[in-house]
């Protein structure tokens, strides 16, 4: 077990340049934890006692409004990790965060990874830079919500998750939809125009990018 989640820590960033013998001590304090589909990990205002990294499965985070909407602004898979800034800034989750299927996760106690980064400052100044990247994500979401036009919205999506994850979306059109603050219809029919038009290609719970170069045209103008 201790292996299999050196092997995963060796996969983020956050802690591939550690030494081994480093990679090791912060897997001894982790935990496996199982969610099935559909069961909250945590809930916004949560105090954060946790932070995770994915093993199987995907988790969407999301936000609920006064209305009571749900407002999905991330999913989150396999290899990576989520709620760790949370932890670093000791305040409450500012979102939830739900298993979309079946989910291992493994959770590091906030206490242990703090006495971790006591002792290991470069790992502390990276984690600063991970923070700066999410709040650089979410600044940029905001500026896709306030676009006057869905397709520019859905087309800087598509980008931004593809530079992350590749040219190959794992996300229903649901998902998209939920990201891209738009209703499902509209995802669906501006989805099947691209398909037409040859910008991607889709198969069931995928999104396959063929023209990255077209979409970046309809990111910044979606006049074109």
């Amino acid at each position: 077990m201790n292996s299999q989640i050196v092997a995963l820590l060796k996969q983020l960033p956050l802690f591939a340049a550690l030494h081994e013998k480093d990679q090791a001590e912060l897997a001894a304090f982790a935990v496996e934890k199982r969610f099935v589909q559909g069961e909250s990990i945590f809930w916004e205002g949560d105090h954060p006692d946790w932070f995770y990294v994915i093993r199987e499965g995907k988790v969407r985070i999301y936000k609920t409004t006064s209305g009571g909407k749900e407002i999905t602004l991330s999913f989150f898979g396999p290899g990576e990790m989520f709620g760790e800034v949370a932890v670093l800034e000791n305040k409450a989750f500012p979102a939830s965060a739900q298993a979309v299927t079946a989910v291992r996760l493994i959770g590091i106690k906030t206490s242990d990874f703090w006495d971790f980064l006591l002792k290991h400052p470069s790992i502390a100044l990276k984690v600063l830079n991970v923070m700066a990247g999410r709040l650089r994500e979410a600044q940029s979401r905001l500026r896709d919500m306030a676009g006057e036009r869905v397709e520019q919205r859905l087309a800087r999506l598509c980008l931004r998750l593809a530079a992350k994850i590749g040219n190959t979306l794992p996300f229903t059109r649901q998902e998209l939809s939920d990201m891209a603050g738009t209703s499902v219809e509209t995802t669906i029919r501006i989805l099947s125009q691209w398909k037409k038009q040859r910008l991607i290609d889709s198969v069931r719970g995928r999104i396959i990018i063929m023209d990255t170069q077209k979409l970046e045209q309809l990111s910044e103008d979606p006049a074109n």
